[in-house]
């Protein structure tokens, strides 16, 4: 429940529809967990299914292939309100939907969203995506990955680091070096199930936070993939990668959003509740302007979010916002 008062951003039927569904949700199934998805370290997949039920791991999908054809602003609404209830879930949340779903969504063709979309759009599959490596992050060319093209294929050596939703992931989009000369047009991007040979999950990265949300190694040891899990085109990986980024970073910041909230719904009720001197510590000037700027500071993040999505799907943005 919200502690403070609605502000109306002019979202839209379909925003107010997402908020008001996705906030229900979230306050019946997902927050009643979130204490023992952080104390257990433990990833509550048995959210994923009715997830999909109400359309959320498929927001930006198209009708056409299974999703709600929706916008980026609905989808940073959905990730907020998933966030405020729990920062793991949501940070599994977005990745699944965005940084996987969204990118086969975008750049697969239309057997590859035939196969993998209408798994991860129910929720019955987990998706992820892995572009960092242990000494390239967001150095993308430096990556190691290597993919080796065979007859039928390509064959993948190496490995991937601190991968969101890992150990449980069914399908993930991977980046490798199809050329290790060509620089940033020798990457390509490829679909792997988590059951190709060669391919499995190494150590799993114990977090201080958000450790509800899982974080992994990924081996790969001749790895085989076949040629048509070959997402985009060959050597056009860092095209379909930094295409995404741009949108995986304003859908995210809803997660952001989510904790700001979170924790004015915290404080303001204690505000009211703890008394010292015989009066509410809320009484008192200087924890009044503390909790204005926390306001003021979530209210200001939240308007330049929800512009910058909008702009996203009407196609005005650019990539310094």
């Amino acid at each position: 429940m919200r502690a403070t008062p609605d502000f109306d951003f002019q979202l839209g039927e379909s925003g107010e529809m997402i908020r008001e569904t996705v906030a229900r949700f979230a306050d019946e199934q997902i927050a009643p967990l979130a204490q023992k998805v952080d104390r257990e370290d433990w990833f509550p997949r048995e959210l994923w299914q009715p997830m999909g039920e109400l359309g959320l791991h498929g927001i930006t999908v198209s009708e056409e292939d299974g999703g709600l054809g929706l916008g980026y602003l609905e989808h940073v609404i959905a990730v907020e309100e998933v966030s405020r209830a729990s920062a793991s879930v949501g940070l599994s949340y977005g990745a699944h939907s965005n940084l996987c779903i969204n990118q086969i969504a975008r750049w697969g063709n239309d057997a590859q969203k035939a196969k993998y979309l209408p798994k991860l759009v129910s929720g019955e599959h987990v998706g992820s995506l892995a572009m960092s490596e242990a000494g390239a992050g967001s150095d993308v060319v430096s990556m190691k990955l290597k993919a080796e093209q065979v007859q039928g294929g390509y064959v993948l050596n190496g490995t991937k680091f601190w991968i969101t939703n890992a150990p449980y992931a069914d399908t993930l989009v991977v980046y490798a070096k199809t050329d290790t000369e060509a620089g940033s047009r020798g990457i390509t991007a490829f679909l792997i199930e988590k059951d190709m040979q060669g391919f499995s999950i190494g150590q799993k990265i114990e977090k201080v936070g958000m450790r509800g949300s899982p974080t992994a190694e990924l081996v790969f040891d001749d790895c085989e993939v076949p040629e048509e899990n070959v997402m985009g085109a060959v050597g056009g990986g860092v095209g379909v990668l930094m295409s995404g980024l741009d949108y995986e970073r304003v859908v995210l910041a809803g997660l952001q959003l989510g904790i700001m909230q979170a924790c004015l719904d915290t404080v303001i009720p204690y505000l009211r509740e703890r008394h010292q001197f015989g009066k509410p510590i809320g009484s008192f000037q200087l924890m009044q302007a503390k909790v204005a700027d926390m306001y003021v500071a979530l209210q200001s993040a939240r308007a330049y979010t929800y512009a910058v999505a909008k702009s996203c799907d009407s196609g005005q943005t650019t990539r310094f916002d």
